[in-house]
């Protein structure tokens, strides 16, 4: 399937993320922190980012915005508790938005979409 790349300082719910997306049969790499995730991106290339927006220190807006400084084409899909980022002008570059959920469902759904639309799934 696709190397994935979840940001998220909650590492309960990253370690259940990780869990669920391994199932699905992806390759999954964690980070708690902003700095961590662009850390992880000098050591290999994911093929989608989940990225928290709510972090400590460097938050979700801020780290995608380096990202995309980086490498435009690598896409992110913004997972958040709160809404009302959606409305944020800064959250618009990224490929997707999903309210997180302890179903994961919706996130799986969206990681499918966003990977077909960019060819790297059937």
């Amino acid at each position: 399937m696709a190397k994935l790349l979840v940001v998220d300082d909650d590492r309960n719910q990253g370690q259940l993320y990780k869990i669920d997306l391994e199932d699905d049969g992806h390759e999954v790499t964690l980070a708690a922190s902003g700095p961590e995730g662009l850390d992880a991106l000098k050591v290999s290339r994911p093929d989608l980012i989940v990225l928290d927006i709510s972090m400590p220190g460097m938050d979700g807006i801020e780290t995608l915005g380096k990202i995309l400084a980086q490498d435009r084409t690598l896409p992110v899909i913004l997972n958040t508790a709160y809404s009302n980022y959606k409305n944020n002008f800064m959250t618009w570059s990224a490929d997707g938005y999903v309210v997180k959920s302890g179903d994961t469902t919706e996130l799986k759904s969206k990681i499918r979409e966003v990977l077909k639309s960019r060819g790297i799934l059937a």
